[in-house]
């Protein structure tokens, strides 16, 4: 018995090491790269955005919101209170609708971590991440043109508003490592949770079992990733090395674009927000876009052959 839990954990210990190596770095670098630009660019890209209102761009305003969400490095909670204000000086509600889409899918830290996965994985990522903030921005321009989409008012009733930047230490080197310090904190123990995982996975669960149910029946693969990105997807960070794990042993990259869509759209630290400032009807639409696209992307990219 003792022998057989000793014979475990040297092979937890070889998966684990072998995977941390692979993509501490780009951890890292997504880390110091989502800092950078928290301390240093944040402030410009929120001047950025409510400058737009200025160009008379019309729906074409969807696109530069949809790049400026994704540039963002603000969580959820960040970027609610932060679109609050930008609602409130007037930024059409289409383009508020990019904005937040695209920065619920992918930020800097995650772009950075994603390259991981591989060239074709990453690709996909932000073209599919930034197809689906143009999208959502289009049907709130088509099918609410006119009308209230958001209720920013209920957020901030419910105790939530715009806070103040707790990047404020004089010393800019100091303000930086603080806010690193604070990434890392944040996504450290998801990091080594996804770690840990992917290798459980690897020991025990055999590659034919992953193949057949992400690779071999394509719709039915896009369902189960679907399904099981809402659960898993605690954190952007954690659930890299569960993707490169079940990438290397079957899974086709449909199903893992569609997990990488619906993982945070879904994510239930970030439903109870989007619930708040949409209402139940508009709650309702969102998650069935994020289901609906995140499994058409899925189905196109595997239709076409695309390999990761």
């Amino acid at each position: 018995m003792i022998e057989t839990i000793r014979r475990e954990l040297i092979y937890f210990w070889f998966y684990t090491s072998i995977l941390f190596n692979q993509i501490v770095i780009y951890w890292l670098l997504g880390m110091v790269t989502g800092s950078l630009i928290s301390v240093f660019g944040k402030g410009k890209l929120n001047s950025m955005f409510a400058a737009l209102q200025n160009k008379k761009l019309g729906m074409v305003g969807i696109i530069p919101a949809c790049i400026i969400g994704i540039a963002s490095p603000l969580c959820m909670y960040g970027t609610i209170p932060i679109s609050a204000s930008f609602a409130k000086r007037g930024i059409r509600e289409d383009w508020l609708a990019a904005f937040m889409m695209s920065s619920i899918l992918l930020n800097p830290q995650l772009l950075f971590y994603s390259a991981a996965l591989g060239r074709a994985a990453l690709i996909v990522r932000i073209v599919s991440c930034f197809l689906c903030g143009i999208s959502a921005g289009l049907l709130v321009h088509f099918f609410f043109n006119g009308k209230n989409f958001f209720n920013f008012r209920s957020f901030n009733e419910a105790g939530f508003d715009e806070t103040e930047s707790r990047d404020t230490d004089p010393k800019l080197l100091l303000r930086f490592l603080k806010n690193l310090w604070r990434n890392v904190k944040v996504t450290g123990p998801a990091f080594l949770i996804g770690i840990s995982l992917a290798a459980l996975f690897q020991r025990f669960i055999p590659a034919n079992t992953v193949a057949a149910l992400f690779g071999r029946q394509r719709g039915f693969g896009l369902l189960i990733a679907a399904s099981v990105g809402v659960p898993l997807y605690a954190c952007g960070g954690g659930t890299i090395p569960l993707l490169i794990s079940w990438m290397q042993r079957g899974m086709s990259l449909g199903a893992a674009s569609t997990f990488m869509i619906v993982g945070p759209a879904m994510k239930i630290t970030n439903l109870g927000a989007v619930k708040i400032i949409l209402g139940i009807k508009h709650f309702a639409a969102y998650i069935a876009f994020s289901v609906l696209f995140a499994l058409l992307a899925g189905f196109i990219i595997d239709l076409g052959g695309f390999a990761g």
